[in-house]
């Protein structure tokens, strides 16, 4: 594992009438981030100090890097300019000038790199039978929850 001690500076999309690009005000800072990305060659990066100066707060441990942050500066740019389309691939086509099967292929690419989070997993077994025990579930329930998680 890579461990680099970073100060993080974040900086924001924003749109002008000929699409969508890093803020112009701190172009290096970007350059400098996509810099430590190249340097892990894919490995984890893990922050230990962040800092935020007008608020005089420095916090120090073992952070690792959001999933979206990982993602090449490209790729960033091309997701912020689909939430700021609300999703809308036709208008994805305009502000990037390619095809529909384009922006579909670019996506389902980005999306293989991002891991799914279930908002809704299966029960464990344990926990199957934690709620049969606690009463939460008939013995008939816990037998169906159990037998759907084969």
């Amino acid at each position: 594992m890579h461990k680099l001690i970073i100060l993080i500076i974040i900086s924001s999309v924003v749109v002008n009438k000929e699409g969508y690009s890093p803020m112009a005000s701190d172009p290096k800072s970007a350059s400098d981030w996509q810099e430590l990305l190249r340097i892990a060659q894919g490995g984890p990066l893990v922050v230990e100090r962040v800092r935020i100066p007008e608020k005089h707060i420095i916090v120090e441990g073992e952070f690792t890097l959001p999933e979206l942050a990982r993602l090449s500066l490209e790729d960033q740019v091309f997701i912020t300019a689909f939430l700021r389309s609300h999703g809308s691939i036709k208008e994805m086509e305009q502000v990037f000038g390619v095809s529909y099967p384009t922006i579909k292929a670019r996506l389902n690419r980005i999306a293989g790199l991002l891991e799914f989070v279930d908002t809704n997993p299966s029960p464990s077994r344990a926990e199957v039978l934690e709620r049969l025990n606690k009463g939460e579930l008939s013995a008939d329930e816990a037998i169906r929850a159990l037998e759907a998680l084969k």
